[in-house]
């Protein structure tokens, strides 16, 4: 019995787990931390999703267009991560306050690590120099090319570029397309069963490597249907729009009214390549989650942005 006591006695007492309760914020912290990092490297250095923000494109992207934009598919250059900008995000959210960019744009960088040159006919996102936003346009010249346009005809050293007959196409009118009078003047057509519809004038074009695709041409005489000739120098690309005469493209000068691009640009300024579209939106969802499928454009989810190419 003596004994007994004596090894409860000496024997530790035995630890009980304490509960301490509440909640692991520092954990939390690092774990969104580590999410946060991964989802930028993500959309740096593999892909990230673009929104149509514009009509430039016509008629091949629409506003309301969601796509994934390769980062790797030119290499990598100062554009290509994506930083984001506190300050900007406050302002935008927060207060309304219209901001050209989420992200802080890096001083430029020549060069680009593992770089190529994009192929005539490419869809790019491209960032003009000294801005922070991107727009979206069309590989139509390469180095050394020597460029102009007239009367809405691209020639590509002395060749014009092949063009198909006009021809129409209708696009439905939506929250998100809504064929304004002032920009398509009579192109708003309502069809017998109600719906409204955009009917433009389209004119395919064909480039020396066999790839077509579709162009806007809404008149004759546009600010850009007359540029040029320009010889391109080494390292620059000379892009457009599709929607001819409602894109500010490598025709319009930086900045200013015009917000164009300046003329060729920097190869380093391209972002990415525009690979397929993920879904589009009409414009009509609101905060109710009932209002979103049927807000989306049914046959776009999936389109490749890769222009065909004929022989």
């Amino acid at each position: 019995m003596a004994d007994d006591l004596t090894l409860t006695r000496d024997a530790p007492p035995a630890e009980v787990p304490r509960d301490r309760g509440g909640f692991d914020w520092w954990g939390e912290a690092k774990g969104l931390f580590w999410l946060i990092l991964a989802v930028l490297g993500f959309h740096s250095f593999i892909a990230k999703p673009f929104y149509i923000p514009s009509e430039s494109m016509l008629p091949g992207l629409m506003v309301g267009d969601r796509l994934v934009v390769s980062k790797f598919a030119f290499g990598w250059s100062f554009v290509s991560p994506t930083i984001p900008d506190p300050v900007a995000i406050v302002r935008d959210v927060v207060f309304h306050q219209p901001v050209e960019s989420w992200s802080v744009q890096l001083p430029f960088i020549r060069g680009r690590v593992w770089g190529s040159l994009p192929e005539r006919g490419d869809v790019v996102i491209v960032t003009p120099p000294g801005s922070s936003s991107d727009y979206i346009k069309r590989v139509i010249g390469l180095p050394g090319d020597t460029l102009e346009v007239r009367g809405g005809t691209v020639l590509l050293n002395g060749v014009a570029v092949p063009r198909g007959p006009l021809h129409y196409r209708d696009l439905p009118v939506d929250a998100n397309a809504t064929c304004d009078p002032a920009q398509y003047p009579g192109a708003k057509r309502v069809l017998p069963d109600g719906h409204s519809v955009c009917h433009l004038p389209i004119v395919t074009e064909t480039l020396p490597n066999g790839r077509r695709y579709d162009t806007v041409d809404l008149q004759p005489d546009s600010p850009g249907d007359d540029y040029g000739p320009v010889r391109i120098p080494a390292g620059r690309v000379f892009l457009m729009g599709d929607n001819r005469d409602r894109s500010a493209d490598s025709r319009f000068a930086l900045g200013g009214f015009e917000r164009g691009l300046g003329g060729p640009v920097p190869v380093e300024n391209l972002g990415g390549r525009a690979e397929f579209i993920t879904f589009s939106v009409d414009g009509n969802a609101t905060l109710n989650p009932l209002t979103w499928w049927p807000s989306l454009r049914s046959g776009r989810a999936g389109s490749s942005l890769h222009p065909e190419r004929v022989q």
